[in-house]
Formats: structure tokens, sequence, C-alpha cells
């Protein structure tokens, strides 16, 4: 999500809490800030009298359409004379990735899914930026990933299209994150107050769920709390059949599903209709929760942005993207204990992606119709973008505003001002902070990766300063309770986690057939999960499952399975053999 990736403005932050995205998909995000320190690979100070050149940016990560506003506006106007023009997918349909194909323009910079990526180039609709793109110092960090990336394109001779997000600075195999990216996450406090439970199962799950809402019905302004609150904006992306939500929790089973089909721990692929499987569990699980009350009613129509508040306004008890907390946990409550933080349910086994040392999978590049001139700005924007002054403003916020330097140590402050939508003062754009956040919503590294800088990472949740400034009761008593230092360093002392290596792995795309039979089943497989969620009772529940199954059997979905089983076991081989 999207996982997206994912992607959202907090993802990879919170993923350090214990992010965004992102998402898978951007899914999704960062610190919920975007400012620093270092060196700006390229770009310079420009006058108010300049007319800023406005860049299209087509953005399959972005929550938001339009130009980009407020003091990120201003952050790139004042260092390239630039305006961001956002088209996004997720906001305007599918379609407009059709349309603007068809076209033959579908923009300046594009930020494409891998799939997508492979088509454009097919098409010539992407430059080849070879010549000039390691001359960009900060670009040139990435040559190996960058290389990697595009060595795998089919019949490539060399050229270079695009550059991979989300690249850190481990190795394929590490996994350096206090938190992953989904696992059951609860609010401390309430969790106390109900018994602090050891969590056998899902069921066990919902009980814990259903108390927290008996303790604390609603919020602080009176409004009614849910278990959960889900939306639907992301369904059937990132590589995905199926709603987001559910997907995304199926990793808590050790499983991940690949389109038509799911990979199970032991190297398999089961169809994601088989009632053995973790969709079906974690559909379910979602069912159940319904039947409990515990579903914000609101979740089938809702768009991202109204469950995010809802989560800022403390009336969602259950949250599964490690991005999430970061619109509820800042440093007052972790002391305080009222945050959230992973709770183990005791028969799960959590699937997790390796650092993205390779990338997250999607792909940044530039359109092939650009001028010279825009071309040339274009990649100045890109190269300050991976560098350490363009990843600050991306992940750790405004210095002097989101955080402050003292005795070359770097300090959090104003950590609400993403939840709170706070004023900026106008010295760095005025307006709101989250309406002026980066609306592109994806960077080109991560913020696990390490500022070479400062020698901390990026993700603010990880600076010395803020662990020592958030040690308190609350993280005392999880370690004594669970007996670990971190979340992943329970799943890993505890054998529950089931790491799975960064590779980059240039896939098949569909073909014309393959495309026609999987839009007609993602489309049955949204409608009927989300009909599935509100059924009246188990017997609708597993008729709809059925009648969905049926549905898409007789759509071609065995076809679908054994393309996607045969351009997925290309993956799983590559993974195979860097273990």
């Amino acid at each position: 999500m999207k996982i997206k990736k994912i992607i959202s403005l907090l993802c990879v932050a919170a993923l350090s809490v214990g992010m965004l995205a992102g998402c898978e998909k951007g899914g999704a995000g960062s610190d919920g800030g975007n400012g620093g320190n270092g060196n700006s690979g390229g770009g310079g100070t420009t006058t108010a009298q300049e007319k800023p050149m406005r860049i299209e940016v087509f953005d399959v990560a972005a929550n938001y359409q339009g130009v980009q506003s407020g003091w990120f506006a201003k952050v790139v106007k004042d260092r390239f004379n630039l305006e961001l023009s956002i088209l996004a997918p997720q906001v305007s349909g599918d379609q407009l990735y059709q349309t603007r194909t068809a076209d033959g323009n579908l923009g300046d910079l594009v930020l494409l899914d891998a799939g997508q990526f492979q088509d454009c180039v097919k098409a010539g609709l992407l430059k080849d930026v070879a010549a000039d793109i390691y001359s960009y110092e900060n670009l040139k960090t990435y040559k190996q990933q960058i290389d990697t990336l595009n060595a795998g394109l089919p019949d490539n001779d060399g050229k270079l299209y695009g550059i991979p997000t989300e690249m850190v600075n481990t190795s394929p195999t590490s996994y350096t994150q206090d938190v992953i990216y989904s696992s059951p996450m609860l609010r401390w406090d309430l969790y106390k107050e109900i018994g602090s439970p050891d969590i056998q199962d899902l069921d066990g799950l919902l009980d814990a769920l259903e108390e927290m809402m008996k303790v604390n019905p609603t919020n602080d302004a009176g409004e009614k709390t849910y278990g959960m609150s889900l939306w639907p904006d992301w369904d059937n992306n990132d590589n995905m059949i199926g709603i987001a939500n559910a997907v995304q929790l199926t990793t808590w089973y050790g499983e991940k599903i690949k389109q038509s089909v799911i990979l199970k721990p032991d190297g398999s692929f089961i169809p994601l209709t088989d009632k053995n499987g973790s969709y079906y569990k974690m559909m379910k699980f979602l069912f159940d929760a319904y039947q409990r009350g515990l579903v914000d009613p609101d979740s089938a129509t809702q768009k991202w942005d109204d469950a995010c508040t809802k989560m800022k306004d403390g009336r969602v008890f259950l949250m599964w993207y490690s991005w999430q907390v970061g619109f509820w946990n800042n440093a007052e409550r972790l002391k305080n204990g009222s945050a959230f933080i992973f709770i183990p349910v005791k028969d799960q086994t959590y699937y997790q992606d390796a650092d993205s040392f390779f990338g997250s999978g999607r792909v940044f590049a530039v359109g092939a119709g650009v001028d010279d001139t825009k071309y040339k700005k274009i990649m100045e924007f890109l190269d300050w973008y991976a560098s350490p002054e363009g990843v600050m403003y991306q992940h750790n916020g405004l210095e002097g505003f989101n955080y402050e330097v003292r005795d070359g140590r770097y300090y959090k402050i104003n950590d609400d001002a993403l939840m709170t939508n706070m004023d900026v003062p106008e010295e760095f754009g005025g307006g709101k902070y989250a309406d002026g956040n980066n609306q592109i919503n994806q960077w080109i590294v991560s913020a696990n990766s390490t500022n070479p800088l400062t020698g901390e990472r990026y993700a603010s949740t990880q600076w010395a300063t803020y662990k020592e400034a958030t040690e308190g009761q609350m993280k005392e008593e999880w370690r004594q309770r669970f007996d670990a230092q971190e979340p992943s360093d329970y799943m890993k002392k505890n054998n529950v986690l089931l790491i799975s290596p960064n590779v980059s792995v240039a896939l098949p795309t569909d073909n014309n057939d393959i495309s026609d039979i999987r839009n007609r089943c993602k489309g049955v497989v949204k409608e009927f999960s989300w009909k599935m969620i509100y059924a009246k009772d188990e017997a609708e529940f597993n008729s709809l499952w059925d009648e969905m199954t049926k549905m898409v059997n007789d759509m071609g979905f065995e076809s679908l399975m054994e393309y996607d089983i045969e351009t997925y076991t290309i993956e799983l081989k590559a993974k195979q053999a860097v273990k």
C-alpha cells in the first residue's frame, strides 16, 4: 500500500517508533516534515521577479492533485524556481494513466510502479538520462542501484531511464528498523486499562479492541471511537488484487499477496481465493470486527484523508501500518503512555521485506518530451531530492520549525505539526503545515538511510536526542512485559519474523489478454470484499465469497494464476539466491 506502497508522509518515520509510505505503496512517508541542512545538490536561490517554471508530475503515490502549495512549494521555488503540478491517479482514477499514455505525454517528471515503468520505456515515453546522470554527485551515490534497476529492463543496451525509490544504504538482506511495516499496534494506556491481556489470536485481538471501546467509547471531543477505520482509495494498487487494508494484514501470517496468488512461507503459491489462505482469513477478521461494532461504518466510502483525521483525533484503537502511528504518537504521548506500540498476537508470524537497498519497486523518471531547459531543471531537482539537504526536507522538517541544531546535535520540535496541521510562519511560506507538505509523497532515499553529515539515520525518531526525550515509563513497561528492547527485537528473539531479501528484478508485464482478465477480476474481488465485511451474518459472508470465486473463475482466473506464478517465481528465485 501502495504499500502504497505506499506510501504517506509519515510512513518511514513511524517505522522507527516503538512509519509512512509511502504507501505499497505510499505508502507509505517521513517524520512529518521537510527541511534540512547539507549539500544542496543543484539549484540555487532565485529572485521574486522570475516567473517559475511549472513541471507536471505524474505521481502514482500522491494523495493530492493540483499545484503544490505552502512551505514545500516555497522550498522548491526558492531553490529551483520550479512549480510542481501534481497529477494523481489515486485521486482522479486509473484512467488518467491510460489517457496520458495514449496521448504520448505522461508528464515531465513521472513516478511509476515497476510494471508501468517497463511499459513506458517500451512505448518511448521516458527519456534516457545515461549521458549525464552521473555528473550529478548525489545521484551518483546510488549508481549501483540505478544501474541494477535499468540493467533489468528487457533488451536494454546501457540506457538509463529510471531512478529507484526508497533506497537504503545498508544491504539487500539487512533489516535495521525498530518496527516492521505492518503489525498490530494498540494504545498502551488502554491496553493496560483492560489488564494487559495475552492475545492468542485474531479473536483475542477483537476481544481486546471491544474492551478498549467499552472503557473509552468517545474521544476527548465526544466523538465515537472505533476499533479500526479502513479506506478504499488504495484498493487494487501496488501489484495487489483485493482491498488494500486486508491485503496488508495477510503479512501477519507470513504470507504475501502477489496479484492473484498468495506466496506462502515455504515458497509455494496458492490462489487468492483459497479459503485456507490469509486473504480469506483477514476478510473474516474484518467481517467479525464489523459484527462486533468495531469497524468504522464509513470505511467503504471515506477517503484516506478522512481516516487519517480519525487517527489524529484519537478515534481509532488498532493501527497496522507503521506510518499510521505518526498521526498520533509524539514525544509527550510516548512519555505519558498513551502512544501506540506493537502488541504481540501469539499465533502470528510476520512477513517483512528487507531494507530496500535496491528500492521499493516504484521508479522516478523523466518524460521523453521535455525540452533541454526543463530537463536540466528536473535533473537538478532530482539530484537535490537525493542530497542530504533534500532528504532532510523530505523526512525531518523545517530547521527552526520541526527541528533545531544545538551543539551539533539535532532535536525535534513541534513534532505534532502534521497531526495538528499547525500554522507555518510566513518566513517558511505560511499556511498550514499539513496542507503545504511535500505532495510528491515518495522519496529517492529512505528515512532509514544514514545521513553522511550527521552519522545518524534521517528518521528523527532514531536520533539519539529523540530517544532520550521519549524514554519513560511506557517503554520500560513494554520492555518488561515483552522482554525485548524494540518490537523487531521481540520478533527476532521469538522467531516470528520472516525477512524477504530485497532484489531488483524486471518482471514481465501483462499482455492484453492477461490485462483484461486481471482488470475484470480486480473489480469483482474489490466489490465483493467490501460486501463481505458488511455481510449480515456468516452465511451471507461465505455465500459472497463463493459467488466471488465462481465469478473470477469464469473470467479466466486460472490462466491469471498460472501467469502470476510464472512471473513471481522469477522474483522468488532471485530472493532465494541472495539468502
